[in-house]
């Protein structure tokens, strides 16, 4: 942006100045303007005003470039409304046709009666200045086109941030206001020359000041004073407008009930006078404006700025702001990106939809208040935080963002407001983002299918087991391996499928796959669904003084911390991340980076470049419909039945370390949704809590998270067509099925080696009686026929025949046989050697 042209380096005493302009003066009453300032140089070289004052003229510019002024930016939501405006000028321009005449002619009878006769210098209201100056009392007599002069200067210092600019525009008492008003005039002679009269009036109006509190303009005005456009103005309005330009903090009829209204009525009532001496108004038009009282003329109505008026939407808006800063959407360097955001007239199209909107923050609420009254903990908190948000699969773009709280800062009223919003990284105005708990089990469940495993193979799911540091594959960091002793919710465990252990969120079960697997592998396939912590990527400064930077620095710059307690959800992570991720199951394997804006026009209506969904096939079709296929039964029967529909849906329920963290990320063909709740402040347990007035021993993702997904998207989903999820492949659900070898009587360790060689895995279970089979020996085995490859298979050793019973001499006693082995464990599995213990709820 050029900066205004500036005062002239030589200075001349105020007699040499006044000189000057009675010589433009004398030259301009016998030979025009125009000539008057083609002759200025040889006035002064007849001795009329000394060398000084030749040099003077000579230095004053005569070019002068106008920049669009500033103007007010608007986000909208995806249906058109206004979610925020972003201004430092209010302002709205709008060409002339759009301007009533009734305006028009209000400024030019107000200001510069002669606008239509002169060349930008009114030769009377000059001399009858400087006389007045000569007398010691300074006059104004600018013209329409120098204050429009005056005002460009002006408004381009105020944008480049340049003070001498904006000082050598402003007028001042003596020689220096003479010669800045002479500057002024060799500009406006010479804007007349490229400019018509009207383009002049319509710059004039969209660029002056027309009242107190940033309001620039006449559209913005008309708007502000009386809730419509500038083209819809009376003769009153239009006055009343008029009037406040010469002194807004006096004439704003806003500012005082009773002193504003009289000041702003006789500056109002001397504007109509002067609109009907000159015959822009009639005698009945004159007539009916005076009657009219100026307080019932109003009808204020302030445009807010910022995204703190956006509602329930604010933290959404303030997500967009920091997207367009920090992603380059108006410039590269943050702080231009700020300047053209708040000046540049921009509007910006986002992909929230306020229907959805609504929908999520009344589902969130009603389980999760604000300032529950109700909320109880032996903390001693101030409540419990929850997050809603929704991706849509396939393009990215964000339906709904919404969270419990009030944007803004806390006050003693309402301690729990916030500008932090809980859905997004840190970057964006987030904090770290929250552990993720069995939510992230999903993943695990991606690289286990990517492997060649599958949902029906057998796993050990057995409480109390242990898997050292020796065991572990991370192979981008073996200094990140450590001894972990994962444990479940609830006590039985034993062997079930994959399948089982997703449906029940098992822990150990999951612990067990991601000991099979190479924690890397995870990473990189999750990294390609776009996950990563809310810092963005793991930072060793994260952690200073916690005793875990090691791993940290190892991993420095990676998406995700790859250690053994990921497999349970031990990174912390936004919840938008969570959901564009699990969007990715819902789009066959295409992850679509999350986008919140959909187009950018200028002032001028032209669009600005701006990318259109980032999508990639992050993994292959079949593994995402594998993966739909366990969440769908997590949904159907598991922990996650309270987010049922009646339609197609899939999802995981989470629950972090002491219930620090509640989850459900669940999702349908068209939408994918992460509700999230905990405390915002820290890791506080949700234990032994009463949440909207309802007791709670501890709260986990299928409790509180999982119906309110539940409720939220039964509405969202509403009119929407029913649609399936892509069919899952035999291979996923069944892996490569085989016959295992029958190895009773064999010893354990040539049955480990048979059936390890025939690619199962195998355990060593308790010793059971067998009448024929040799002590030691295998005397039974928990799976027989076709089985999955990878599949366990448990040997029994043979503790040789069973004791003999002796028979009772109680003629009345039955007899009591010998109880089936399931395993035990609460909403247990069953098959293939036991039920399944729970990881999380």
């Amino acid at each position: 942006m050029p900066s205004a042209p500036r005062a002239p380096r030589h200075r001349v005493n105020v007699f040499q100045a006044i000189a000057l302009l009675m010589a433009f003066l004398l030259l301009a009453a016998v030979g025009g303007v125009l000539s008057a300032g083609l002759l200025m140089p040889a006035v002064a070289a007849i001795g009329t005003t000394s060398n000084a004052a030749q040099q003077l003229f000579d230095d004053l510019p005569t070019d002068l470039e106008i920049q669009p002024p500033s103007e007010q930016s608007r986000v909208l939501a995806s249906d058109g409304s206004t979610l925020a405006t972003f201004f430092v000028e209010n302002r709205i321009v709008v060409p002339l046709t759009e301007i009533s005449p009734y305006m028009q002619h209000a400024v030019i009878a107000t200001e510069d009666q002669r606008f239509y006769e002169h060349s930008g210098v009114d030769p009377e209201g000059l001399m009858r200045a400087a006389l007045q100056t000569l007398q010691g009392n300074t006059q104004g007599a600018s013209t329409l086109t120098q204050q429009y002069v005056k005002n460009v200067l002006i408004e381009a210092g105020v944008v480049s941030g340049d003070d001498e600019a904006i000082e050598a525009a402003r007028e001042a008492d003596g020689a220096e206001g003479i010669n800045r008003k002479l500057r002024e005039m060799k500009l406006a002679i010479s804007l007349e020359k490229v400019y018509t009269k009207d383009e002049i009036l319509q710059g004039y109006l969209n660029i002056a000041q027309f009242g107190a509190s940033r309001l620039y303009g006449v559209e913005a005005a008309s708007q502000y004073y009386f809730g419509h456009s500038a083209k819809d103005m009376t003769p009153a309005e239009a006055a009343l407008v008029a009037g406040v330009t010469k002194s807004p903090g006096l004439y704003d009829p806003t500012r005082g009930a009773d002193d504003g209204y009289l000041q702003a009525t006789n500056r109002r009532d001397t504007v109509l006078g002067q609109m009907h001496a000159q015959g822009y108004i009639t005698d009945d038009e004159y007539a009916t404006a005076l009657a009219t009282p100026v307080a019932d003329m109003l009808h204020v109505t302030p445009t807010p700025v910022g995204c703190a008026t956006a509602g329930i939407s604010a933290y959404f808006c303030e997500y967009v702001t920091k997207v367009v800063l920090l992603d380059g959407y108006l410039s590269d360097d943050v702080d231009e990106a700020r300047q053209l955001l708040q000046r540049g007239g921009y509007t910006i199209t986002t992909t929230i939809d306020p229907v959805r909107q609504q929908q999520a923050f009344d589902s969130l609420t009603a389980q999760i208040p604000e300032n529950d009254p109700s909320y109880i903990s032996k903390k001693g908190e101030e409540g419990i935080s929850g997050s809603i948000v929704t991706v849509e699969p396939g393009t990215g773009n964000v339906v709904a963002m919404v969270q419990n709280t009030t944007y803004g800062d806390a006050t003693a009223e309402n301690p729990r407001a916030t500008k932090v919003n809980f859905n997004v990284d840190a970057a964006y105005g987030g904090g770290q983002g929250f552990q993720t708990g069995s939510t992230f089990k999903a993943f695990i469940l991606t690289q286990w299918l990517i492997d060649g495993h599958s949902l029906n193979e057998t796993v050990n799911a057995a409480n109390g087991q242990t898997f050292p540091a020796n065991t572990w594959n991370i192979s981008c960091s073996p200094e990140s391996a450590a001894t972990y002793e994962p444990k479940n919710l609830e006590p039985g465990g034993g062997q079930m499928t994959v399948l089982q252990a997703t449906e029940n969120s098992v822990n150990t079960a999951f612990a067990y796959m991601a000991n099979k697997l190479d924690l890397c592998a995870v990473r990189n396939t999750t990294s390609a669904m776009g996950v990563h912590v809310g810092a963005g990527t793991i930072d060793p400064n994260d952690v200073r003084g916690t005793g875990v930077e090691s791993l940290y620095e190892a991993q420095a710059g990676s998406d995700i911390l790859a250690i053994p307690s990921m497999a349970l959800g031990s990174n912390t992570i936004a919840p938008l991340t969570m959901s564009a991720a699990f969007a990715t199951y819902a789009a066959n394997g295409v992850f679509c980076e999350p986008r919140s804006i959909t187009s950018i026009t200028d002032r001028d209506g032209a669009q600005l470049e701006i990318p259109g969904s980032q999508c990639s096939q992050a993994i292959d079709p079949t593994i995402a419909a594998g993966v739909t296929y366990a969440l769908q039964n997590v949904v159907s029967s598991g922990t996650a039945t309270a987010a049922q529909i009646g339609r197609p849906a899939a999802g995981k329920t989470g629950t972090a370390n002491e219930d620090y963290n509640a989850w459900f990320v669940g999702y349908t063909p068209q939408l994918s949704t992460a509700v999230w709740m905990g405390h915002s402040e820290g890791d506080i347990p949700m234990t032994r809590t009463v949440l909207n007035g309802r007791y709670y021993s501890q709260i986990y993702g299928g409790r509180i998270p999982a119906p309110i997904w539940g409720d939220y998207m039964k509405k969202a989903m509403d009119g929407l067509e029913v649609k399936g999820f892509a069919e899952a492949q035999e291979k996923q659900i069944w892996g490569d099925r085989i016959a295992v070898p029958n190895v009773i009587g064999q010893s354990i360790a040539q049955a480990t080696a048979t059936l390890q060689g025939a690619g199962f895995t195998v355990t060593v279970g308790e010793q059971r009686p067998s009448d024929n089979i040799a002590v030691g020996s295998v005397g039974a085995q928990s799976s027989t026929g076709r089985m999955t490859k990878g599949s366990v298979i448990t040997l029994y050793p043979s503790s040789g025949p069973a004791p003999v019973e002796t028979p009772t001499t109680d003629p009345n006693a039955q007899q009591t046989a010998p109880a089936a082995d399931t395993g035990g464990g609460n909403n247990g599995g069953g098959g293939n050697g036991g039920g399944g213990g729970r990881g999380d709820g």
